[in-house]
This record gives structure tokens, C-alpha cells and sequence, in this order.
């Protein structure tokens, strides 16, 4: 995305009717450990859809841009968060304006910068868009991925690429207790990964007027950190399994208890049939967590080693210089269901992708 020439040709050869934009650094804590990562993230993202616009403008001035954004532009307001825009009302005057952000990380600024690209785009240009500002996703099958065992997808569970109830469902089949950062009252927008799916075939089907750019906020339900770790804990328990949690200091910059109310219509408007987190769900993703137990780095799901006003930790440090040594196969114990433990894996530990980086 960061060749300019690459992307005009793919453009300008393949003439789309719309363009499904995803390629982009993904994650808060790896902008946060240090310049070069900030700068990489920050790099990346906005000189790639910098490049992608001019190319539709360009070559494909009529095609639909479908970007991936994320809620974590909005941060936690005291206010109800709108679907991107908010009608102010100031001094006897009255104007439609993009609603206020106050993003958490370098990685959610690079994606509220790429918003303001893209709305100038379509308002200078002509262009259409639809942003899609998506929240937490959680599970890991969709009915396309479940015909075939190499369709499985990614399951990120460690600090820099991993998602909470990953975290949560992982420590939960190795019998660990659940860490929550910070006092647990941090809410955010979950959604199911079908309905991350669902929610992007709207957006495709029912595209943007030209010049127009529209913000769809893509998520089904709300949740605190800790709520989600009750739930874990509550579906554990109904299998005779005890689950503690503990609290560990929290290494990102944010308030943990607030207010949170935002708004999700618009594709619920377009026909989004949501499926919603139960206990069925989250034992599917610990049992399939069991099944592939051996591949599971303990080490990942220790203390944080990213903070957010120090950069990486000295465990990041450590790792990154220890990084090219062989390391020593690590057990891991799984108790299952049935509460019989299982033999130490001799699997040697998985490559930490996000220490290496």
C-alpha cells in the first residue's frame, strides 16, 4: 500500500466497483512501544490510503471505498457517541460536524487521520465512502471457514495482537486466572467475527452516494472488562470449573470506570441479524483453545510489556536481544472438562511474532 505506483496500477488496471480497504497496522500497543513503531504504524496507514485515494480519484472516481475503521477513534466521551457525525447547536447557530474524537494510541490516531482523508476525499472530490468504525471482535468460525481445517483463521491471544476475551478464553483452558487491567470497568463495542463478515457485505450491497461519506459504527452489544470476565468465569462453572480473576496494574493511559453509550443503527437498519455472546460461544473458542493447547506460549500471557507512558518494558527489551537464541521448550498443563490433567506438552515454545517484530 506504501507504493504509490503499485497501488495506481492495481487501480487503474483491475477499474473496481468497490475497494474493501483492510491493509493496515492493526494494533494500539505496538504503536505504543517506541518512535519506530509509532512512525511505522502511523507510516503505513496514512501514506497507504493516501496512495489508494489518489488512485481512485484518479482511475476509479465512481468505486465504493470500504474502510476499516475502528471505535476506538471516539475513546469514552461523557456524552452519547453518534454515528460519526453529531448536530451542534452553538451561539443560536445550528451545524452537522463530525463528532469530537479522543483517541487512545498512536495506532487509533493514524485511523482517525485516515477519516479526515477520507472525508475531505469524498467532499473535495466526489468520492463515496463508508467507514466502518468496528469494534472488539471476538470468536474465531465463520460457516465458510468451518469447511475446511485450513481455513482456520488467526487466534491472537498475547498483548500486542491479542483481543481480552482471546486472553480470557486462553487462560481459561489452561486453568490461569483471568488478568483484567486496572479496575475492569473499561467498555468498549463487541461483535461476533460473522457479523464482522455480515456487516462489510452491507456496506458493499448498499453503497454510498457520490460524495458522500458515511460512518457506520459496527458493533452489537457493550460489555465492561469485567463483565466479560464473568461471563468466562460464570461458563466455566457450569462445568464444575473454578475461575479466579485478579487485577493487574493497567498499562495503558485510560479511564476505568466511565460512561459508554454508542449509538449502532444504521446496519442493524440494513438488515444486520447480530449473534450475540453467550456461554455457548465462549466454551466453542476454550475447547478449540484445548484442542491446540501445545501451540500456546505461556509467557505470552503474563505481565503486559507494553506501557503506554514508558514504551516497551524491559521484558520487551529482554526478549528483543534474546530473540535469535534457540528457546527451551516450555510445559503446559490443560485441564479439560472433566477435570483430568493433561500431560506437559514437549512442543517447544511458539515463535512470540510480536516480540520479533
Amino acid at each position: 500500500m506504501r507504493d504509490a505506483g503499485a497501488v495506481t496500477a492495481l487501480v487503474r488496471d483491475l477499474q473496481p466497483d468497490a475497494v474493501i480497504h483492510f491493509a493496515e497496522q492493526r494494533s494500539a500497543p505496538f504503536s505504543m512501544i517506541d518512535l519506530p513503531h509509532a512512525s511505522m504504524t502511523q507510516v503505513n496507514n496514512l501514506v497507504g490510503t493516501l496512495n489508494l485515494l489518489f488512485a481512485l480519484r484518479d482511475h476509479a472516481p465512481q468505486a465504493h471505498l470500504i474502510k476499516l475503521g475502528t471505535m476506538g477513534e471516539y475513546g469514552t466521551p461523557n456524552i452519547d457517541i453518534e454515528e460519526g457525525f453529531i448536530v451542534i447547536k452553538h451561539n443560536g447557530r445550528e451545524d452537522r460536524l463530525p463528532f469530537p474524537m479522543q483517541p487512545g494510541s498512536f495506532y487509533h490516531l493514524s485511523k482517525l487521520h485516515d477519516s479526515h482523508n477520507i472525508q475531505f476525499a469524498c467532499r473535495i472530490w466526489g468520492l463515496r465512502a463508508t467507514d466502518l468504525h468496528q469494534g472488539v471482535v471476538y470468536g474465531n468460525q465463520t460457516d465458510e471457514v468451518a469447511m475446511h481445517p485450513g481455513l482456520a483463521t488467526r487466534f491472537d491471544y498475547d498483548a500486542i495482537w491479542g483481543t481480552v476475551l482471546n486472553r480470557f478464553c486462553v487462560q481459561a483452558a489452561l486453568g490461569l486466572p483471568l488478568t483484567i487491567y486496572g479496575k475492569g470497568g473499561q467498555t468498549r463495542g463487541f461483535l461476533d467475527i460473522r457479523d464482522t463478515v455480515a456487516c462489510v457485505r452491507l456496506a458493499l450491497e448498499n453503497p454510498a452516494a457520490e460524495g458522500e461519506y458515511r460512518v457506520f459504527n459496527q458493533f452489537t452489544e457493550q460489555f465492561s472488562v469485567k463483565a466479560l470476565a464473568e461471563k468466562v468465569r460464570e461458563g466455566r462453572a457450569a462445568h464444575g470449573l473454578q475461575t479466579s480473576i485478579v487485577h493487574l496494574p493497567n498499562p495503558r493511559v485510560e479511564r476505568e470506570e466511565h460512561y459508554y453509550n454508542a449509538k449502532h443503527q444504521k446496519l442493524l437498519d440494513l438488515g444486520l441479524q447480530p449473534h450475540y455472546l453467550g456461554e455457548t460461544l465462549i466454551e466453542s473458542v476454550i475447547e478449540s483453545v484445548e484442542r491446540h493447547a501445545s501451540r500456546v506460549d505461556p509467557v505470552e500471557l503474563e505481565q503486559p510489556n507494553v506501557d503506554w507512558r514508558r514504551g516497551g518494558t524491559a521484558g520487551w527489551g529482554k526478549t528483543e536481544r534474546a530473540a535469535p537464541m534457540p528457546s527451551e521448550p516450555r510445559p503446559v498443563v490443560v485441564l479439560s472438562s472433566s477435570r483430568k490433567p493433561r500431560q506437559p506438552s514437549s512442543a517447544s515454545t511458539s515463535t512470540r511474532l510480536a516480540q520479533r517484530r
